[in-house]
């Protein structure tokens, strides 16, 4: 007669000569089980990272010709257009627009700076005293004016730890504004001509 076989949930009862059977859930993970584990996963997110940043240049801001915004804003001749000439390819122009708004129209063009921060370039025909609060917003402050180009530009504070240069002229008002460093919002204004 043969041994009766145990149902699946029934304890086996150990035999003098086996030892009791332990279910794998039941042992313990040791902590270097699971370091090897980690491992294991991190290391191809490392390398995809490696390889993302290094040979695909994945922190690199992706440029954008601003051609068809300024022509778009010369066809439609409300203000006359300055676009920036002898940046270096360092500057990178990430966003460019042209759009009518209430009360005129406005030219945007946003760069990545050399050193990685933001500067804009705006260019409008809406009249200075509704266009500065809704750019500089209620923190900007003049601070005086500085003479860039042959023209006199208006140091302004803007939001957050930005600082702007403001060109009034009867027919527009040109803004320059960003986190960047005080010289490369010189270089953007002198680029302007």
């Amino acid at each position: 007669m043969t041994p009766a076989t145990p149902a699946p949930d029934e304890p086996v009862e150990p035999t003098a000569d086996a030892p009791p059977s332990v279910r794998p859930s039941e042992r313990g993970r040791r902590p270097r089980d699971m370091a090897i584990s980690l491992l294991v996963l991190l290391i191809p997110i490392a390398l995809l990272f490696v390889f993302y940043r290094g040979f695909l240049g994945g922190d690199q801001p992706i440029s954008m010709d601003p051609a068809p915004a300024v022509e778009q804003a010369r066809d439609a001749g409300l203000f006359p257009v300055s676009e920036p000439t002898g940046l270096g390819p360092d500057w990178h122009p990430v966003r460019a627009s042209y759009q009518t708004v209430e009360g005129g129209a406005n030219l945007r063009i946003g760069y990545v700076t050399p050193e990685g921060r933001g500067a804009q370039l705006v260019q409008s025909n809406v009249p200075a005293e509704r266009l500065l609060p809704a750019e500089l917003t209620a923190e900007g402050q003049p601070q005086g004016s500085v003479d860039l180009a042959g023209r006199s530009w208006q140091r302004y504070t803007a939001r957050g730890n930005e600082q702007a240069y403001v060109l009034l002229e009867p027919n527009r008002t040109v803004l320059v504004v960003g986190d960047a460093r005080d010289n490369e919002l010189r270089q953007l204004v002198t680029s302007l001509g």
